[in-house]
């Protein structure tokens, strides 16, 4: 697949105000490069990880070092992948559907942040060849559908900015077609070959989601209510003993709900990423723990 690499210069953005925890990060990011390339996967590598990813609110994550730091050394911790495979939270749609290859402008799904983040780009490589190849691991007789002009929401290209930000790894996002755990484990063990070929292929969403039950002194202080507190360990638990058939029942059996989330698909990517794991109930390696408002942003990788 197309690998070819922006200009060197990618990383930087002189439209960032100089004093912006993303700017110190790119940077961070800059001076590291430079002393320390990321290295390529290769094929002697064996298979990607398969992530779960907590992303954050809207572009929340650019200002916050308890962000930035974390999803940037995780990135770092794995070989720069060949390309990377994201099923968000902020597109549900079926039958299956593939963003474009060459989108014209990202998708954003935000508002009430300040206008720098609308003019954040994150113009990556040509994914076309992943796009044939997610297409032929999926099942006939419906075909995905891939858009003309679809681009990446911010549940895939804000945490993928502060990961990759020279943008030189190609992206792609498939939509979450359901919110049915064996449905999307079969999903993820239907793109688990992708991982043998240097694809990343994430689920992005948020551990707790319960934005409307948060009050204004939560968002303030960071303040974190009992309902996510619960949950989060819940979650834990279960994945460290690799129970996907309590995980499946999270509806049911988590305490915390409905309040940790009201509406699941933020939960629910996360059974894209088991599915795609050599053996979804083996224990994850969990990569990001704590809170940001309130919400739990536990994040983990599953071999």
């Amino acid at each position: 697949m197309t690998t070819t690499a922006p200009a060197p210069t990618a990383v930087a953005d002189a439209r960032i105000p100089a004093d912006h925890p993303f700017a110190a990060h790119l940077r961070r990011v800059a001076a590291l490069e430079a002393q320390d390339p990321h290295r390529a996967w290769t094929p002697d590598d064996g298979p990607l990880p398969s992530l779960y990813l907590s992303h954050g609110g809207g572009p929340m994550p650019f200002g916050d070092p308890e962000w930035l730091d974390p999803l940037h050394g995780w990135a770092r911790a794995l070989p720069r992948p060949r390309a990377v495979l994201v099923v968000s939270a902020h597109w549900e749609s079926a039958p299956l559907a593939l963003s474009a290859a060459r989108p014209s402008e990202l998708v954003y799904d935000f508002g009430g942040f300040d206008p720098l983040y609308h003019s954040f780009r994150y113009d990556t490589p040509d994914p076309g060849d992943l796009g044939r190849q997610v297409a032929a691991l999926l099942p006939d007789p419906v075909p995905v559908h891939q858009h003309a002009r679809r681009g990446l929401d911010h549940g895939a290209w804000v945490p993928l900015k502060i990961m990759y930000p020279a943008a030189d790894v190609p992206v792609l996002q498939l939509s979450l077609p359901t919110e049915d755990p064996e449905q999307l484990l079969a999903l993820g063990a239907r793109l688990r070959p992708l991982r043998e070929s240097g694809v990343l292929v994430v689920g992005s969403g948020h551990m707790t989601h319960g934005l409307p039950f948060l009050t204004r002194e939560m968002f303030r202080e960071n303040r974190v209510p009992g309902w996510s507190a619960d949950f989060d360990a819940w979650a834990a638990d279960a994945l460290a003993r690799g129970d996907v058939a309590e995980l499946a029942r999270f509806r049911t059996a988590a305490p915390g709900m409905p309040y940790a989330h009201p509406t699941v698909e933020h939960f629910t990517p996360l059974f894209v990423a088991l599915g795609a794991a050599t053996d979804p109930a083996a224990p994850v390696t969990t990569t990001m723990t704590g809170y940001g408002v309130g919400l739990s942003r536990r994040s983990f990788q599953a071999a």
